[in-house]
Protein backbone atom coordinates (compact mmCIF):
# COMPACT_ATOMS: atom_id res chain seq x y z
CA UNK A 1 0.00 0.00 0.00
CA UNK A 2 2.18 2.76 1.20
CA UNK A 3 5.80 2.54 1.49
CA UNK A 4 5.74 2.55 5.26
CA UNK A 5 4.68 -1.28 4.72
CA UNK A 6 8.28 -1.88 3.99
CA UNK A 7 8.86 -1.78 7.27
CA UNK A 8 6.19 -3.60 9.08
CA UNK A 9 5.67 -2.24 12.79
CA UNK A 10 7.36 -3.99 15.81
CA UNK A 11 5.84 -1.18 17.64
CA UNK A 12 4.25 -3.20 21.45
CA UNK A 13 6.51 -6.27 20.97
CA UNK A 14 8.69 -7.94 22.61
CA UNK A 15 12.66 -8.41 21.52
CA UNK A 16 13.87 -11.49 23.29
CA UNK A 17 17.07 -11.60 23.28
CA UNK A 18 18.84 -14.80 21.63
CA UNK A 19 21.50 -16.77 23.27
CA UNK A 20 22.91 -15.39 20.47
CA UNK A 21 23.41 -12.23 21.51
CA UNK A 22 27.00 -11.17 22.40
CA UNK A 23 26.25 -7.74 23.63
CA UNK A 24 26.72 -8.18 27.78
CA UNK A 25 23.83 -4.73 27.71
CA UNK A 26 21.43 -7.34 26.41
CA UNK A 27 22.30 -10.53 27.61
CA UNK A 28 18.72 -12.25 28.36
CA UNK A 29 17.37 -8.90 27.86
CA UNK A 30 13.37 -8.58 27.45
CA UNK A 31 12.99 -5.20 25.55
CA UNK A 32 9.24 -3.89 25.18
CA UNK A 33 9.54 -1.91 21.66
CA UNK A 34 7.90 1.65 22.47
CA UNK A 35 9.04 2.46 18.70
CA UNK A 36 9.65 1.08 15.48
CA UNK A 37 9.95 2.80 11.72
CA UNK A 38 12.04 3.35 9.00
CA UNK A 39 13.71 6.05 11.49
CA UNK A 40 14.80 3.34 13.82
CA UNK A 41 13.47 2.13 17.05
CA UNK A 42 13.26 2.44 20.60
CA UNK A 43 12.46 0.31 23.43
CA UNK A 44 13.04 -0.58 27.57
CA UNK A 45 14.61 -3.44 28.94
CA UNK A 46 11.90 -4.93 31.41
CA UNK A 47 13.95 -7.13 33.26
CA UNK A 48 16.89 -5.36 34.47
CA UNK A 49 15.74 -3.77 37.94
CA UNK A 50 18.29 -1.74 39.80
CA UNK A 51 18.29 -0.96 44.06
CA UNK A 52 17.28 2.43 43.46
CA UNK A 53 13.80 2.92 44.83
CA UNK A 54 10.98 5.29 42.99
CA UNK A 55 10.53 7.29 45.74
CA UNK A 56 13.63 8.65 46.04
CA UNK A 57 14.07 10.20 42.38
CA UNK A 58 10.70 11.14 41.56
CA UNK A 59 8.28 12.18 44.21
CA UNK A 60 4.66 11.53 44.36
CA UNK A 61 5.49 8.33 41.70
CA UNK A 62 6.71 6.02 44.31
CA UNK A 63 3.27 4.51 45.31
CA UNK A 64 2.47 3.95 41.80
CA UNK A 65 4.77 2.00 40.59
CA UNK A 66 4.48 -1.95 41.06
CA UNK A 67 6.46 -4.09 42.96
CA UNK A 68 9.19 -4.49 42.63
CA UNK A 69 8.99 -0.36 43.09
CA UNK A 70 12.53 0.06 41.96
CA UNK A 71 13.58 2.22 38.99
CA UNK A 72 14.36 -0.24 36.16
CA UNK A 73 17.60 0.17 33.46
CA UNK A 74 15.67 0.73 30.17
CA UNK A 75 18.98 0.24 28.39
CA UNK A 76 21.95 2.16 28.00
CA UNK A 77 21.03 5.35 26.56
CA UNK A 78 20.61 8.44 28.28
CA UNK A 79 20.77 6.99 31.64
CA UNK A 80 20.00 10.28 33.52
CA UNK A 81 16.83 10.38 31.96
CA UNK A 82 13.60 8.64 33.68
CA UNK A 83 10.72 6.95 31.42
CA UNK A 84 7.40 5.90 32.72
CA UNK A 85 5.43 2.99 30.91
CA UNK A 86 2.24 2.38 32.15
CA UNK A 87 -0.59 -0.03 31.38
CA UNK A 88 -4.21 1.20 31.37
CA UNK A 89 -7.22 -1.18 31.07
CA UNK A 90 -8.98 -0.40 28.01
CA UNK A 91 -12.07 0.90 28.80
CA UNK A 92 -10.75 3.68 30.37
CA UNK A 93 -8.42 4.41 27.72
CA UNK A 94 -10.96 4.16 24.76
CA UNK A 95 -13.45 6.33 26.90
CA UNK A 96 -10.49 8.88 27.04
CA UNK A 97 -9.56 8.87 23.62
CA UNK A 98 -13.45 8.64 21.73
CA UNK A 99 -14.14 12.23 23.20
CA UNK A 100 -13.75 15.21 21.07
CA UNK A 101 -10.29 17.09 21.70
CA UNK A 102 -10.87 19.66 24.53
CA UNK A 103 -13.85 18.09 25.61
CA UNK A 104 -13.38 16.83 29.18
CA UNK A 105 -11.21 14.07 28.21
CA UNK A 106 -8.45 15.29 30.88
CA UNK A 107 -8.52 12.19 33.10
CA UNK A 108 -5.75 10.85 30.82
CA UNK A 109 -3.66 14.18 29.86
CA UNK A 110 0.09 13.05 30.57
CA UNK A 111 -0.10 9.49 28.85
CA UNK A 112 0.33 8.13 25.53
CA UNK A 113 -0.72 5.32 23.84
CA UNK A 114 1.75 3.25 22.22
CA UNK A 115 0.23 -0.25 21.52
CA UNK A 116 -2.38 -2.03 23.33
CA UNK A 117 -3.32 -0.88 27.18
CA UNK A 118 0.48 0.00 27.11
CA UNK A 119 1.70 3.62 26.80
CA UNK A 120 4.13 6.59 27.80
CA UNK A 121 3.48 8.83 30.91
CA UNK A 122 4.42 12.10 31.05
CA UNK A 123 6.87 12.03 34.28
CA UNK A 124 6.09 15.88 34.42
CA UNK A 125 2.56 15.68 35.29
CA UNK A 126 0.72 15.43 38.24
CA UNK A 127 0.92 12.10 39.28
CA UNK A 128 -2.54 12.22 41.28
CA UNK A 129 -4.00 13.02 37.59
CA UNK A 130 -3.08 9.69 36.54
CA UNK A 131 -2.98 7.40 39.83
CA UNK A 132 -6.96 6.61 39.27
CA UNK A 133 -6.20 5.51 35.57
CA UNK A 134 -3.30 3.64 35.78
CA UNK A 135 -3.60 -0.04 35.84
CA UNK A 136 0.57 -0.24 36.77
CA UNK A 137 3.56 1.54 36.11
CA UNK A 138 6.97 1.10 36.10
CA UNK A 139 9.71 3.67 36.06
CA UNK A 140 13.04 3.13 34.00
CA UNK A 141 16.25 5.24 33.70
CA UNK A 142 17.59 5.29 29.81
CA UNK A 143 16.52 3.58 27.43
CA UNK A 144 17.49 1.17 24.01
CA UNK A 145 17.78 2.70 20.82
CA UNK A 146 18.60 1.48 17.44
CA UNK A 147 19.49 4.02 14.33
CA UNK A 148 17.52 3.33 10.62
CA UNK A 149 17.65 -0.16 9.64
CA UNK A 150 19.74 -1.53 12.65
CA UNK A 151 17.78 -3.49 14.36
CA UNK A 152 16.67 -5.21 11.00
CA UNK A 153 20.61 -5.89 10.93
CA UNK A 154 20.10 -7.57 14.61
CA UNK A 155 16.96 -9.97 13.47
CA UNK A 156 18.53 -10.77 10.58
CA UNK A 157 21.34 -11.89 12.51
CA UNK A 158 19.51 -14.02 14.66
CA UNK A 159 19.64 -12.11 17.90
CA UNK A 160 16.61 -11.43 18.86
CA UNK A 161 13.32 -13.33 19.29
CA UNK A 162 10.18 -11.29 18.34
CA UNK A 163 6.99 -12.27 20.16
CA UNK A 164 3.94 -10.93 21.22
CA UNK A 165 3.58 -8.51 24.58
CA UNK A 166 1.50 -9.14 27.32
CA UNK A 167 0.28 -5.98 29.87
CA UNK A 168 1.66 -8.21 32.13
CA UNK A 169 5.06 -8.08 31.04
CA UNK A 170 5.74 -4.30 32.11
CA UNK A 171 4.86 -4.73 35.29
CA UNK A 172 6.22 -8.20 36.10
CA UNK A 173 6.47 -8.96 39.90
CA UNK A 174 9.64 -11.26 39.22
CA UNK A 175 11.86 -9.43 36.22
CA UNK A 176 14.15 -12.02 36.45
CA UNK A 177 12.49 -14.79 35.59
CA UNK A 178 10.71 -12.78 32.46
CA UNK A 179 12.54 -14.24 30.02
CA UNK A 180 11.96 -17.60 30.76
CA UNK A 181 8.77 -16.93 31.23
CA UNK A 182 8.14 -14.81 27.73
CA UNK A 183 9.54 -17.75 25.99
CA UNK A 184 8.09 -20.66 27.54
CA UNK A 185 4.24 -18.95 26.60
CA UNK A 186 5.57 -19.45 23.25
CA UNK A 187 3.58 -21.89 21.25
CA UNK A 188 6.78 -22.67 18.98
CA UNK A 189 10.45 -24.28 19.49
CA UNK A 190 10.92 -20.84 21.27
CA UNK A 191 9.83 -22.57 24.52
CA UNK A 192 12.67 -25.14 23.90
CA UNK A 193 14.73 -21.85 24.58
CA UNK A 194 13.77 -21.40 27.84
CA UNK A 195 15.47 -24.80 29.07
CA UNK A 196 18.60 -22.91 28.07
CA UNK A 197 21.10 -23.08 31.18
CA UNK A 198 22.30 -20.05 32.12
CA UNK A 199 26.32 -20.31 31.03
CA UNK A 200 25.74 -22.01 27.35
CA UNK A 201 28.85 -22.37 27.27
CA UNK A 202 28.71 -25.38 29.82
CA UNK A 203 27.44 -27.52 26.69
Amino acid sequence: MSSMTEVSSLTGRLLVATPALADPNFDRAVVLLLDHDEEGSLGVVLNRPTPVDVADILEGWGDLAGAPGVVFQGGPVSLDSALGVAVVPGDEASAAGSRPRGGGGGDLVGFRRVHGAIGLVDLEAPPELLSPALGSLRIFAGYSGWGPGQLETELADGAWYVVESEPGDVSSPDPERLWRAVLRRQRSELAMVATYPDDASMN
